[in-house]
């Protein structure tokens, strides 16, 4: 399961750099972004990136992880035009409140439809997952998306108006016993 890349699929685009303090490629997680049922927080990792085309006007932000038992993944958290002008979040700014998050950026709705940042909560015996974390470099200011639509339709779009993506990739290693 673990070397299943589901942007392999699309269009190659160029990469940008992301980082964050919290999460790195291929580690683990940290506890407070698991889901509140598995002794954590539900908190989204402060993320900072650079390196964009010049030509970028918005952002996009999403954490998904390919290897839930669905056949189709699993959306944690999905956020769309941010403005260009900013280059990083702090922790936390998938909170339910939205509060952390720059004026005009809009949340979607998770697998639980809820407007926030889900943290990790795999299934007993499904093994370490991924959450992929991608900063998506957007050539139009806004998106203008169904109000309350999935994260896999903002998906469709990043992918006719991407201009370049960025990840970072850390594994949950926490399995339920």
């Amino acid at each position: 399961m673990l070397d299943y890349d589901p942007y392999a699929l699309l269009n190659p685009l160029p990469s940008f750099e992301v980082t964050s303090a919290e999460i790195t490629d291929e580690a683990p997680i940290p506890r407070s972004m698991y889901a509140p049922d598995w002794g954590g927080e539900s908190r989204s990792p402060a993320l900072e990136w650079s390196g964009f085309p010049p030509a970028t006007k918005s952002f996009a932000v999403t954490c998904f992880d390919p290897d839930a038992p669905t056949g189709t993944g699993f959306w944690h958290w999905a956020v769309y035009n941010i403005p260009a002008s900013v280059t990083s979040l702090p922790g936390d700014a998938g909170s339910a409140d939205g509060r952390l998050l720059p004026e005009g950026a809009i949340t979607l709705p998770n697998e639980y439809r809820q407007t926030q940042f889900e943290g990790a909560g795999p299934p007993e015996g499904t093994g370490v997952h991924r959450y992929l974390f991608l900063v998506h470099a957007v050539d139009v200011p806004e998106l203008d998306l169904p109000d309350r639509c999935t994260p896999t339709v903002l998906a469709f779009h990043l992918h006719y108006h991407s201009l370049a993506r960025a990840r970072v990739v850390p594994v949950g290693t926490y399995e339920r016993s």
